[in-house]
């Protein structure tokens, strides 16, 4: 399993893309230049064509620089949900990166799909009204595509909700991770159009939920392969009794231990990006999905906890990069699903019992 050359270019314009912007206003660039907002978007509705091992090698690298862009939320979230429903009205324009798209969907820190408590009835009109709190919505103060998750007579379906419309208020967080925009989103009876069928909600986020769950893994092994950088490269210039502490065998075999972490995080997310591609047939993305998000979340935390004790002093400053690495390394563990949670789902998967996990 390897990327292929033209998945290498992608990677090389996007690094170098990141390096002359890495903040914010990178989001321009990466859609006009590269045309990242559309990668996931069929040709015929104005994106690219390309698929999860493309959204991965992206991911990898935004997850190095901690660029603060919608690519997770909209690119892949907003635009997967909209696919999986049917209704491509609003895909030109996220592909071309003139709309940003939030996909509403947690609620009091859940992220399952049956969890769901906002609710939709019929409107006067022939319309749906939406009430309800969704937390966590990446992008979402910003946004101008919002797509709601909300329970009908019929089950768990998807609206697309006029973000600036009545009965809508979105609400700024400040998370740990402030290099993930988030926001609350509070509905009071708000209007909304039904996407898809009604009560097809549960498939429609089970699968985006595992196709976010492939991409953030990549983003975590792209984060945790910079720590790693990092911390070598410091320990080959910090000297200590003389000697840089690199030369040190406790810290050699810490350094050794984060490499094993991050290559082996690497195999099970590319293998995972390579299920979701129907390169395996596509059957066994849910425990995939599951295993990479759990494995891919302890590793980058363990990698930025010792980016942290093996810069010593500078390593808990404000000036030095680690705890924007640590911050996210620990928000993205909680995102879409902790990793207690994805390896109960793979335990599910597999068919094992409680005391075969523990």
């Amino acid at each position: 399993m390897r990327p292929t050359g033209e998945q290498e270019e992608l990677r090389a314009a996007v690094r170098q893309l990141l390096a002359r912007n890495p903040g914010p206003d990178a989001w321009g660039p990466l859609t006009g230049q590269i045309g990242a907002a559309g990668l996931a978007v069929p040709e015929e509705h104005g994106g690219a064509g390309c698929g999860p091992l493309e959204i991965h090698v992206v991911m990898e690298e935004l997850g190095r620089a901690l660029t603060p862009v919608p690519f997770l939320g909209s690119a892949v979230l907003t635009t997967h949900a909209l696919l999986a429903t049917g209704d491509t009205a609003l895909l030109p324009g996220l592909a071309e990166g003139t709309s940003v798209g939030a996909l509403a969907w947690a609620e009091d820190g859940s992220w399952e799909p049956s969890t769901v408590r906002a609710t939709a009835r019929p409107g006067p009109d022939g319309g749906w009204r939406l009430s309800g709190a969704k937390d966590h919505v990446l992008d979402g103060a910003d946004a101008d595509v919002l797509v709601v998750a909300a329970r009908t007579a019929a089950g768990v379906s998807l609206f697309h909700v006029p973000a600036g419309g009545p009965g809508v208020r979105r609400e700024r967080l400040v998370p740990m991770d402030t290099t993930r925009p988030q926001a609350r989103v509070v509905l009071d009876s708000a209007e909304g159009r039904l996407l898809g069928a009604d009560g097809d909600g549960e498939r429609v986020l089970a699968r985006v939920r595992d196709l976010g769950c492939v991409a953030l893994a990549a983003e975590q092994v792209g984060a945790a392969e910079r720590c790693l950088e990092l911390t070598v490269a410091y320990a080959k210039e910090r000297v200590q009794f003389g000697r840089p502490i690199g030369s040190f065998q406790a810290v050699k075999h810490r350094l050794a231990d984060a490499y094993v972490q991050v290559e082996a995080a690497r195999s099970i997310a590319l293998g995972a990006a390579y299920e979701a591609a129907g390169e395996g047939g596509g059957e066994g993305l849910a425990r995939c999905a599951a295993a990479a998000k759990s494995a891919c979340s302890e590793a980058f935390s363990a990698v930025a906890g010792e980016m942290i004790q093996l810069h010593g002093g500078i390593g808990i400053t404000w000036e030095h990069d680690a705890h924007r690495y640590f911050k996210r390394a620990h928000g993205s563990a909680q995102l879409l699903g902790s990793p207690a949670a994805h390896r109960g789902r793979l335990a599910a998967e597999l068919d094992l019992t409680s005391r075969q996990v523990a």
